[in-house]
Order: C-alpha cells, then sequence, then structure tokens
C-alpha cells in the first residue's frame, strides 16, 4: 500500500492557533504529515529556525496517533517543491483563511505545478474561530505588551512573553 504523505509548509513565526487546527484535519486525511518550517528572505523572524522547529513541534505533539497520520517537523531553505521532493510528498496541505490568501495561492499552485506536477496542492479552509489569526498580527500584539493567548498555545504565549521582554517591551 502507498503511504499517503503530506507537506504542510510555513514559517510558523510564531505558530498560531489556525495552524494548529490546519494540522489536526489534515493528520485525518494522509498517513504521514511533514511539517515543514521554512525560511523567508522576504520576513523578519522573531524566533530562530531552529526554535520555531522546537516550538511546533510541541504544538503538534499530542496531534498524531490513534488513527491519525504520524507527525515530523523539519526545516527547509530553498523551494518547496525540492523539499516535498526530498520528503517523498504527493501533496502539499495549505490553509486559506481569506480571499485574499486565496489569490496569493493560486499563482504559487500554478508555479509548484510547472516546477512538480506530481504534487498535488490541497486547501483547507481555516475554521471561523481562526479565520482573523495572523502570525505576524500576533507578533505585532505580543511586541506591544498585548494579549496573544487567544490566537496561540499558551507555550507560545509565553515564550512570546519573553521575546517580548528581551526586546524591550514592558507590561
Amino acid at each position: 500500500m502507498v503511504k499517503r504523505i503530506a507537506l504542510y509548509p510555513g514559517t510558523f513565526d510564531p505558530p498560531t492557533l489556525g495552524h494548529n487546527d490546519i494540522v489536526r484535519r489534515a493528520v485525518k486525511l494522509v498517513d504521514h504529515l511533514v511539517i515543514g518550517v521554512a525560511t523567508n528572505a522576504t520576513k523578519t523572524a522573531l524566533f530562530s529556525l531552529e526554535d520555531r522547529v522546537d516550538i511546533m513541534r510541541r504544538d503538534v505533539a499530542d496531534l498524531s496517533g490513534a488513527g491519525r497520520a504520524t507527525i515530523e517537523v523539519r526545516s527547509f531553505r530553498g523551494l518547496l517543491m525540492d523539499f516535498a521532493g526530498e520528503v517523498g510528498a504527493q501533496m502539499v496541505v495549505r490553509g486559506l483563511r481569506a480571499v485574499s490568501d486565496f489569490e496569493y495561492e493560486f499563482q504559487m499552485v500554478g508555479m509548484n505545478a510547472a516546477m512538480k506536477s506530481d504534487v498535488e496542492t490541497v486547501f483547507l479552509m481555516a475554521d471561523p474561530q481562526h479565520q482573523a489569526i495572523a502570525s505576524r498580527l500576533v507578533k505585532e500584539i505580543a511586541l506591544l505588551g498585548g494579549d496573544v493567548s487567544p490566537f496561540v498555545s499558551a507555550h507560545v504565549a509565553e515564550l512570546l512573553k519573553q521575546r517580548a521582554r528581551e526586546l524591550g517591551v514592558r507590561k
């Protein structure tokens, strides 16, 4: 039997409850889910690549098993389709929150298919309670001393508070 392998890529800086929701739903669709934590030269990361991998591993630790997919969290640099080939993924899982996400993702699907046509992209709509959550906004709220606990796990909320203190935010 062929193992269904999916890749869920992102920068996950930081991982949000929206990301965790996509993982929770994706593990019901495949046998093995690789969460690819990426670098993005156009974004300034609040957490190092290694920290983001560790954070994501902790956040998703209880989402596999019991009839759901196994989960592997790995970092990657470079082209998504190259990494998809490296991990043997037949599909890429992407979360959609709004029409603006779709426009960007639609362009990416076309480019990715031109590079590796045997990898399908599967879109999962964000749960309505998570549609407004964006890592960029969560970081901004945290760095301005706000409460991010409705948007991230308790572990991530604490890490964001620590990082804000390290950067001189008082609250």
